[in-house]
C-alpha cells in the first residue's frame, strides 16, 4: 500500500528551525522528523512512500539523493571517480518525489498526485507528527468497513494543568492530565483513490471541505489510538520531541 506525505509546507510556526530547511528535514535526535515518520510505517512494512513537495522541496530531493551514499561504506578511487559500495544502509524504501507547488494547499497537493494513486488503497500523513500508532491495524480497520476514509481519532496531552471546583474555590489542581478534553485528527489516514473526487483544486485545503463533505456523505470513519501522539508544529513540540529521544523515552520508536 502506497504511503503519501505531505512535505510542503512552509512550517510558519517553527521559523526559528524552517529558514533555511524545510520542516520535514527539522531534526529530532539527529535524522529529519520525515526520516521518524517513515521508519514508523516501514517498522509495519509500508514501504513504498510518495512525497507531495512544495517549498524547499529541492532539499528533500538532495536528502534521498545523498542518503544511499552517506550512510554506506565507500571506497573512493579519486583519480577515477569510480565508487565501491561495501556496507549497505538497512532501508528498503521506495520513494517518488513529487513537486506539488510552493503555494499549494494541503487537498491540492493530494490532488496533483492523482496520476500516482492508481492502484487503489493508500495511506496519507504529513510530515510533522510522529505516534505509537499500529498502522497494519489502521489498515485492516479501513478494510473492514468498506467506505472511502478512514481517519486516526487521537487525544492530545493537554498543555495546562486542571482545576476541580467546589463553587468557586479550587478543591484540586491536578497535574497536566495525559489526554485533553476531546478527539482530534491524528493526520494518518487510509483512503480510497476516490477521496480525489472531494478536492476541488488547488486551493483546497484538505481538512476542511473534503473531510466535511466525506463526512456528511457517511464515508468518514474514525479509528481511535488512545497511544502516544504529538505534532512537531511549534519550536516548543520539537524540544519536547529531543528530550524524549535524549532520555531514551521516545514512544514513537517503535522500530529497532
Amino acid at each position: 500500500m502506497k504511503v503519501v506525505i505531505l512535505a510542503g509546507g512552509r512550517g510558519t510556526r517553527l521559523a526559528e528551525e524552517t529558514v533555511a530547511r524545510p520542516k520535514p528535514l527539522v531534526e529530532v535526535g539527529g535524522q529529519p522528523i520525515l526520516w521518524h515518520i517513515m521508519q514508523i510505517y516501514a517498522h509495519h512494512g509500508f514501504t513504498d512512500f510518495t512525497l507531495a513537495l512544495g517549498h524547499l522541496g529541492e532539499y528533500i530531493k538532495r536528502y534521498f539523493l545523498d542518503l544511499y551514499t552517506v550512510k554506506s561504506d565507500l571506497t573512493v578511487n579519486v583519480g577515477s571517480g569510480e565508487v565501491t559500495v561495501h556496507e549497505r544502509p538497512g532501508f528498503d524504501w521506495r520513494v517518488d518525489l513529487v513537486d506539488t507547488g510552493p503555494e499549494t494547499q494541503t487537498g491540492g497537493r493530494l490532488l496533483r498526485l492523482r496520476d500516482w494513486l492508481q492502484e487503489g488503497t493508500f495511506m496519507l500523513t504529513y510530515g510533522d507528527g510522529v505516534a505509537d500508532i499500529d498502522l497494519g491495524a489502521v489498515a485492516d480497520f479501513h478494510r473492514s468497513h468498506g467506505r472511502l476514509a478512514t481517519v486516526t481519532a487521537v487525544r492530545p496531552p493537554a498543555r495546562f494543568g486542571g482545576l476541580v471546583f467546589d463553587g468557586d474555590q479550587v478543591s484540586r489542581f491536578t497535574e497536566k492530565p495525559q489526554t485533553g478534553e476531546g478527539w482530534v485528527s491524528g493526520g494518518f489516514f487510509v483512503l480510497e483513490p476516490e477521496v480525489l473526487d472531494f478536492i476541488d483544486g488547488d486551493d483546497t485545503p484538505w481538512e476542511r471541505a473534503p473531510l466535511e463533505r466525506l463526512s456528511s456523505d457517511g464515508q468518514l470513519m474514525a479509528f481511535r489510538h488512545d497511544g502516544f501522539f504529538q505534532s512537531m508544529d511549534t519550536v516548543r513540540d520539537r524540544t519536547l520531541l529531543e528530550s524524549l529521544w535524549k532520555v531514551g523515552d521516545a514512544p514513537w520508536k517503535v522500530w529497532t
